[in-house]
């Protein structure tokens, strides 16, 4: 069974950073991975996924301030925020997505970590 473990999720002052990491179970390898964030009230989206290690896309509101990135050897999961937003504060979930001979890929979701940005 695949697991993913979020961590380094807190309360951290507007301007500030962290960093999450998401670390996956064994030895298995997502061909996508991804982190996306909910905050109360409102729709999942999309925040950075990576390919790879070449091919990365980011929501817009976060474009210049966020960085993914993924350690193939550790099979971890990384997400640099700095420059953080009071509208930052959300739940940060990882997602790693396995393509499949048919169909769509199957999708695998960590717990999530809490990031609270205050004023």
């Amino acid at each position: 069974q695949v697991q993913l473990v979020e961590s380094g999720g807190g309360l951290v002052q507007a301007g500030g950073s962290l960093r999450l990491s998401c670390a996956a179970s064994g030895s298995f390898r997502f061909n996508r991975m991804g982190w996306y964030r909910q905050a109360p009230g409102k729709q999942r989206e999309m925040v950075a996924v990576i390919v790879t290690n070449i091919a990365t896309n980011y929501a817009a509101d976060v474009k210049g301030r966020f960085t993914i990135s993924r350690d193939n050897a550790k099979n971890t999961l990384f997400l640099q925020m700095n420059s953080l937003k009071p509208e930052d504060t959300a739940v940060y979930y990882c997602k790693g997505s396995s393509y499949t001979a048919t169909g769509p890929p199957l999708d695998y979701w960590g717990q999530g970590t809490q990031v609270t940005v205050s004023s």
